[in-house]
């Protein structure tokens, strides 16, 4: 069985304040072209779909014409929930699909997979939607003993991280394997450990609570489709990030973008094979003095691409976007970062914030500034965990 693995679509997401759908439809389309050619059997796409819990009328749009044009090639399409999507918008129409593809947003299905047949036999595809410990320890389904309450880990404790909530469901995944036989492939949406991250991006993305979870979480699996990392990543022969279609940040300009084509064996073995993707407007950054930046040599070779521009002079420039983009149409980002910078022995209270991945680590810095140093002990970090825990459930359900 051909399987293509994709994710982190985020449709409707900006680059910088400019609209990124036309250049995402542009790849999108060269993605169902590659399906097409490939005789690709079933394609999954791991969560993340939009990049809000509300998308504008021109995302459906382009996730609309996507779907129906993938199944115009034959492939079942398979799609699961991610961090920034909003399960219930992304669902909602689930039940109206056509046949062939399927959405998966709903944590209380896990364990019950989508079957489809080759010649070798049933596959069975469990998909994991992104899972935020606070909203779904509430479902009766995640309990891991008769012992346990629900929303309960192994021994009791409630599940309050990625990776215990990961883990449980996993475990109903297993569940679900032995009494489904076959080979099986497993889609979820998390922050895995051992990626290799990209600086500036990652911290953004894991806003919302995402965590790390070890990859011995989902062994048993013949392959695994992770999504949440923008870059490509194979943590194991069976355990891959796709990463983004097109580029959302400086930060990934260097990182290919595309798509793993799995060739699932009768025997579960699997054969990966990365399938590039066009670029359609390269990204570059220009580091030096401002001079140096718009000389003759840099603006012939750049003047197409989506430049930032690293400005080391001494002194601030005046107006100097407004510069910049009369020799770079397409400069979307301009840094001050001066060559000679006076040190300090300790980072600035706003510096801490701005370094800060989560409000827990907000609130961690805010203590260590008004307490001389000192952060939030081991018992003042549980009480945080829950009052935040409590303020999203509280805002999920509003």
């Amino acid at each position: 069985m051909k399987i293509l693995h994709t994710s982190d679509w985020h449709i409707g997401r900006t680059f910088h304040g400019h609209s990124t759908l036309e250049a995402l439809a542009e790849v999108l389309a060269a993605l169902v072209a590659q399906v097409r050619e490939n005789h690709v059997d079933v394609v999954v796409v791991a969560g993340d779909v939009f990049d809000s819990a509300t998308p504008a009328a021109p995302a459906y749009t382009l996730l609309t014409d996507t779907l129906v044009a993938l199944h115009a090639t034959g492939a079942r399409v398979i799609v699961t929930s991610g961090n920034h999507d909003s399960a219930a918008r992304l669902g909602f129409q689930a039940r109206l699909l056509r046949d062939g593809i399927h959405v998966v947003t709903d944590p209380r299905t896990i364990g019950e997979p989508i079957t489809i047949d080759d010649a070798d036999g049933p596959v069975r595809f469990f998909g994991i939607p992104y899972l935020e410990p606070a909203i779904v320890r509430q479902h009766a389904a995640f309990r891991t003993s008769t012992d346990a309450d629900a929303g309960d880990d192994a021994d009791g404790r409630p599940l309050r991280t990625q990776a215990q909530t990961l883990a449980h469901a996993m475990g109903l995944v297993r569940a679900g394997m032995a009494e489904h036989p076959g080979r099986s492939v497993v889609i979820a949406h998390c922050f895995a450990a051992g990626v290799d991250a990209t600086a500036g991006l990652e911290r953004e993305i894991r806003q919302g609570g995402i965590d790390m979870v070890p990859v011995s979480v989902f062994d048993g699996a013949d392959y695994v489709a992770l999504g949440h990392i923008h870059g490509r990543q194979a943590l194991t022969e069976r355990v891959r990030y796709a990463g983004a279609p097109l580029h959302y940040s400086f930060g990934e300009q260097h990182k290919p973008r595309g798509s793993w084509l799995v060739d699932l064996a009768a025997d579960g073995t699997v054969e990966a094979q990365w399938l590039e993707l066009p670029v359609p407007r390269r990204l570059v950054t220009l580091t030096g003095s401002f001079d140096e930046i718009l000389s003759a040599e840099n603006v012939a070779a750049h003047v197409d691409d989506w430049v930032c521009a690293v400005y080391t002079d001494d002194l601030p420039q005046t107006e100097p976007m407004r510069r910049l983009r009369e020799k770079y149409p397409f400069c979307a980002l301009v840094q001050h970062e001066p060559a000679r910078i006076e040190t300090a022995e300790e980072r600035s209270y706003s510096e801490r914030l701005r370094m800060a991945a989560t409000d827990e680590e907000r609130i961690d810095a805010f203590l260590a500034h008004v307490r001389n140093g000192a952060g939030a002990t081991p018992r003042e970090q549980e009480l945080i965990r829950e009052v935040l825990d409590e303020r999203t459930l509280a805002e999920a359900l509003v």
